[in-house]
């Protein structure tokens, strides 16, 4: 599948925050880095705090469900508004833990009819890089155009708020990996 549209920003921004949404047929394709000033660790601890959604855009709950090995299902209920549309959307996600290396993910249940991606931690000379990709096919009944508004323009501040959030958790975080 060609992607129809895409959008991307060259301004340079705190954490070196890049943002790339890309339409591919009825799906998004989302990816995005940011270098955040904590150990690969920590931001790894961060990741995995699945119930702490404060520093989450849209996130109003988030409970883990199961815990198997390195297999977590998490489930969770987003709440946003994208122009006069109030979405709300529930999902349960499997996520595969790779300690201290990311996460893979893939929505078992859900609300969008498909939802998979993953979280990749690097060592940067300031921090670590953290990369995210994804693919999401909506099951809305808002129109595709609304959607892909949101995407264009709330989800930069989303990853913007997570770097943040590592960063101001730095201390809390450090002491989980002592």
């Amino acid at each position: 599948m060609a992607g129809q549209s895409c959008y991307a920003s060259s301004e340079p921004t705190p954490y070196d925050l890049q943002v790339f949404v890309e339409k591919v047929g009825a799906a998004f394709k989302v990816q995005a880095s940011y270098i955040a000033p904590v150990s690969q660790c920590e931001a790894y601890t961060f990741l995995t705090d699945y119930e702490d959604v404060k520093t989450t855009p849209g996130i109003v709950e988030s409970k883990v469900r199961r815990r198997n090995g390195n297999k977590v299902t998490v489930e969770r209920s987003i709440e946003e508004r994208v122009l006069l549309f109030p979405i709300q959307l529930r999902y349960e996600v499997e996520f595969t833990e790779l300690p201290n290396q990311g996460l893979n993910f893939i929505q078992i249940k859900g609300d969008n009819k498909a939802y998979s991606g993953t979280w990749r931690l690097h060592n940067n000379e300031k921090g670590v890089l953290v990369r995210y990709t994804s693919i999401m096919e909506p099951d809305s009944v808002i129109p595709n155009v609304i959607i892909e508004y949101f995407m264009r323009n709330n989800i930069r501040k989303g990853f913007e708020m997570m770097a943040e959030g590592m960063e101001r958790s730095r201390d809390t975080l450090s002491l989980a990996c002592k």
